[in-house]
């Protein structure tokens, strides 16, 4: 959605200087494992401009994954169990499509949900919850209709939910509406555009929706529905109830 790099670009860094990895014991007749630790990592990446903050066993056998933080994000890169190349790109999980590299971006740099301005927002849910997930959303996005039903079932099966809602018309026959809608900053006229019901033009003039449609792009928000959930991290589409708080649940701002 938004940490797009070409797929496995090897670099192989002839001038470094070359080690040998960790290893650990093994019985007698077995294959050594080769471990990296992060001490290998920043041997292997001296001369890279960055900071190697961690180093875990990636999902495809032989890789460690390295968060390396450059200028002022944290990136996953790729290193062999030698430390001799590196890989970058994004790493797709074949039977679900899923770009584990892009979730592990997000992992490592959450959404400041604190700098997100909310004046616009329209608000479903107790404002004083502890749990505050923004909706960003459309108001003739099918996926999106579907996923308001299911915000008015999770704040009765959770009180400590608030949702706040921010508007970005993708599609061109959204625009007016949204505006309409920002005019009055009224949920009742979204739930309206939502079930198909005619808004009336809008009667303000501001620059909102292109404050909304900049911000979801610089979160790298491409479509709707789209959370950012209340620990900062970003979840695309349609959820049911059920799925939909258990990924609260386990995205939650613990209380301080």
């Amino acid at each position: 959605m938004r940490f797009f790099l070409p797929f496995f670009i090897i670099f192989i860094f002839s001038t470094l200087p070359t080690y040998a990895a960790s290893t650990t014991d093994s019985s007698e007749g077995q294959t050594e494992i080769q471990i990296l630790t992060k001490e290998d990592a920043i041997k292997a990446l001296q001369g890279i401009q960055g900071e190697v903050i961690s180093v875990n066993p990636a999902e495809i056998p032989g890789l460690f994954r390295v968060a390396m933080k450059m200028q002022g994000k944290i990136i996953p890169i790729y290193l062999d169990e030698s430390g001799s190349y590196l890989f970058t790109g994004n790493v797709i999980r074949i039977k679900d499509r899923k770009n584990l590299t892009e979730a592990h971006y997000q992992k490592l740099n959450p959404v400041d949900t604190a700098s997100i301005p909310l004046e616009d927002a329209l608000v479903l849910g107790n404002p004083d919850a502890s749990q505050k997930i923004i909706v960003f959303t459309d108001p003739h996005c099918p996926y999106c209709t579907k996923l308001h039903k299911v915000l008015h079932e999770a704040i009765k099966a959770n009180p400590d939910l608030v949702f706040y809602t921010k508007l970005i018309p993708l599609k061109q026959s959204s625009k007016k509406i949204t505006q309409t809608i920002l005019c009055n900053k009224s949920m009742e006229q979204l739930e309206m555009a939502f079930s198909g019901q005619a808004l009336p033009e809008p009667d303000c003039e501001s620059d909102t929706i292109e404050k909304n449609m900049a911000l979801a792009q610089k979160l790298g928000i491409r479509g709707t529905p789209a959370l950012i959930l209340p620990n900062g991290q970003i979840s695309s589409g349609y959820r049911q109830l059920e799925e939909l708080l258990t990924l609260i649940d386990e995205n939650r701002m613990d209380s301080k």
